[in-house]
Order: C-alpha cells, then structure tokens, then sequence
C-alpha cells in the first residue's frame, strides 16, 4: 500500500516523503483502506487526501519572501531603481526617506532595535583574493570606523551563487564578527557592541564587489544616540520581541538577492 501512495504521490511531484508517510498513517487510521487492499470506491477519498496533501506541501515550499516570518512580514525590496532585488522584513526603513545615502548604497533601518542592512556596489578589489575577501571587508569596515575590539568570530569558505550569472557565477564569501563601534560622528565614549555580518559577492564580469552588511547592536552604550530609541544596555533577544532575528534576516538578503538589469554595472 505504501508504494502505491508514493507512486500516486509522486505523479503530483510535490509531495515529499515524510508526507507520504503520514498520508499512509491518515489512511490506516480512517479504515477506508486496509495495508494490502483498496476497492475502487475508496478512491475518490484518496485522491482528495492527495490533493490536500499536495497543496499543503506546495505553500511549504513557497519562497521565502512570501512567507509571513515570526513577527514580520519579509517583502520584496526593490534596490537601485529596480535593477537589483532582495528580501528582508517589512520593519526595515528607508534610510533615503530621512538623510541623503551615496548613490552606490542602499541602507536599511528599524529604529526600534537600532538593526541595519546595508547593500554596497564597490569597485572590485583585485588585489584581494577570493578565499577569505569577506573577512577583509569586515577588517577594512572597522579601520573605516575605527572600531575597536575587532573578533572574527566565524568566517565561510568560497561557494558560487548559481542564481547570480555573467555569464558566470557570482562568488561569495560570508563573515560574521563583533566589534565596539560608536554611531554617527560619535567619539568612543560612547561605542556599542555590534555583531557584524558581511557577505561579498564577487560580479568578476562587470569588475564589482557587492557588500552586503548586516548590523546587530547586542550591548547599547548609555552615551550612544541608540539609548535614546533602544535605550542603554543589553538589547532584547529579536524572539523575544516578536523579530526575526538578525542571522536570518542577513541569510535573506544573501539568498534572495536577484540582478535583474546588467546595465546597472556599466555606469
């Protein structure tokens, strides 16, 4: 019996086994069908089982930027006039709508937590090798504002995003690290604890470095612009407080990142 619901199963192609699985429990436990036997009227109740089945699994495999996360909506963003695309929840705001950001930026904020998302188009760095760029760029971000305390605390190796072609695949590194970084114009009296991930996307072909940068603030310095929004000391766990947190919010944006326009590059 078991072999025949996955034979059926599987003509929908969208039932995984563990689905298959249970269908078979549903079926044993209902008695309209025995472990060695059917009758043809049965049939119509397992085809509907099939179908229910079918279409459960296919919203399970909804993408993820459709999926209502816990305590956000993750929405489609449309970054440099549309020629670029990624995914990130609906907390996040538009830097643009409240100070002028560089025309090769697009930067993210929900002010609440004081969490940011930054995506970057550099020129690309050739003298930086493939194996290990990420690190560099988080290394080269806390020179740029002059962190302390720097810790690389987890670094990738070197995979392709086959999603993103020119005709070769982009290559990409990730890193995640921690440092005391302060906001704004702010001197280092007044640094917060920030855990930082960063993803690079080598796009070779059109000669650029995508950054996408990920800020996490886990202690707030009572002297920081933040404590006035978040306020002083450790931050609220994003579970804790109905967000989705940081790490997954970063895999998004790296997973859903999409070119739609190669035009972009060659400004």
């Amino acid at each position: 019996m078991y072999y025949f619901i996955y034979l059926v199963a599987k003509t929908f192609d969208s039932i995984s086994s563990t689905h298959v699985n249970l269908f078979h429990k549903q079926i044993v436990g209902v008695n309209f069908l025995s472990k060695n036997s059917f009758s043809l009227p049965d049939l119509p109740n397992l085809f509907s089982l099939i179908f229910i089945l079918a279409w459960t699994n296919k919203e399970d495999r909804s993408t993820d930027c459709n999926k209502k996360m816990p305590g956000d909506n993750c929405v489609e963003r449309q970054l440099f006039g549309g020629a670029i695309s990624t995914c990130f929840p609906h907390r996040f705001q538009d830097v643009s709508d409240v100070r002028q950001v560089p025309d090769h930026q697009e930067a993210y904020v929900d002010p609440a937590r004081d969490e940011s998302v930054v995506i970057e188009l550099l020129d690309l760095k050739h003298d930086v090798g493939d194996n290990g760029n990420a690190v560099w760029f988080l290394q080269d971000l806390a020179g740029e504002q002059n962190a302390e305390g720097t810790t690389v605390i987890e670094q990738s190796g070197v995979f392709t995003a086959d999603g993103i072609r020119y005709p070769k695949a982009a290559i990409v590194t990730r890193a995640i690290g921690e440092m005391k970084i302060s906001k704004g114009r702010q001197g280092p009296e007044a640094q917060n604890h920030v855990k930082v991930y960063i993803a690079n996307l080598r796009l070779k072909e059109v000669g650029t470095d995508v950054l996408i940068t990920a800020y996490e603030p886990f202690v707030i310095n009572p002297l920081s612009e933040s404590a006035n929004s978040v306020g002083a000391g450790l931050t609220a766990p994003a579970a804790q407080s109905g967000c989705t947190p940081m790490s997954e919010v970063f895999r998004l944006v790296v997973a859903e990142f999409k070119v739609h326009d190669w035009n972009l590059f060659a400004a």
